[in-house]
């Protein structure tokens, strides 16, 4: 069963902010920058924070940066909305990062997949089911990379205790959609969280809404959040003449620009805060910054979703 904090991603009131990792000048964190970011999110109506995962460059943090970083979304959210954080590398440091993650108050945690190892079903089972023994958190694991599971393993995985759901960086919907029919037919009745986790995610959640996915996480959200909640609430409503509106003028052009580059993902969604006026710092290496011309592109990109949010609301 999903967890009380949890249960309220079951029918999310807006989008699901995962917030980039702000930076001071040195190179240090930028916590008091970060607050705001949190902050200014959750305001806009983030349904839950996703403190230090992808997004947020967990790859790049140490552990007591990791431990900071959430503590502060934990803090600045005050029960407002559940935090989650991300956790991740072999088994052991895993359960460390969830042990972390718990010390500094987080709601919940995201699975990632293991670092570098190509595994096999069983003993990525036994990972997970590891990270989930090692705290009280309800634990989403992340599909993507060298982590896919098989229908019979998320069956698994979802009678493991800890475990409620399971998110999708992977695309491939005839294995999501087994997946989602062999939970719902080996444990009928149980509530198991999904979630679209692709890049970008609007992109492809009419799709995974029809596959019975009707969580996704928002990138977009961290630096355009009045798109991504018109969005949202468009997708809720069944409004799909604003769906496609955004589809079509904003979110294609803004998925074709992140392909132009490696670790735009990342990248362009924190130049993306930045052009909105705050100063999140830059991309840690081994990521890098987006090209200028990329940039400016962006800025029109943004400029265009703006407009289209009011001749939405001039009609």
């Amino acid at each position: 069963m999903t967890s009380a904090p949890l249960a309220r991603l079951t029918a999310p009131s807006g989008p699901l902010f995962f917030p980039v990792t702000a930076y001071a000048p040195d190179g240090g964190l930028g916590l008091d920058v970060f607050r705001t970011h949190v902050r200014r999110g959750i305001e806009a109506g983030a349904a839950a924070v996703f403190a230090c995962c992808g997004t947020g460059e967990f790859h790049a943090l140490t552990p007591e940066e990791f431990a900071a970083t959430v503590r502060a979304a934990v803090e600045e959210s005050a029960g407002r909305v559940p935090v989650l954080a991300g956790a991740g590398y072999g088994t052991a440091l895993a359960v460390r990062y969830a042990r972390l993650a718990e010390e500094s108050g987080a709601d919940g945690l995201l699975a990632m997949p293991p670092y570098l190892v190509h595994a096999g079903q069983e003993g990525l089972v036994r990972h997970y089911r590891e990270v989930a023994a090692a705290t009280p958190l309800p634990v989403i694991v992340y599909q993507r990379d060298n982590a896919v599971f098989t229908p019979e393993s998320v069956v698994e995985l979802a009678r493991t205790d800890g475990v409620v759901g399971l998110k999708d960086g992977l695309g491939d919907l005839d294995l999501m959609q087994r997946t989602v029919s062999a939970v719902r037919t080996e444990l009928p009745g149980e509530e198991f969280l999904y979630f679209n986790g692709l890049p970008t995610a609007e992109q492809t959640q009419l799709a995974y809404r029809a596959l019975g996915v009707p969580l996704y996480s928002s990138a977009v959200f961290c630096f355009a959040p009045e798109i991504a909640v018109a969005f949202h609430r468009a997708l809720r409503e069944g409004d799909d003449t604003t769906v496609h509106r955004l589809l079509d003028g904003f979110y294609r052009p803004f998925v074709e620009l992140r392909a132009q580059g490696r670790g735009y993902a990342v990248a362009l969604v924190k130049a993306g805060v930045r052009l909105r006026g705050l100063d999140v710092g830059e991309v840690r290496t081994p990521l890098r910054e987006p090209a200028e011309e990329h940039v400016k592109q962006l800025a029109r990109i943004i400029e265009r979703g703006q407009e289209l949010l009011a001749e939405g609301a001039g009609r």
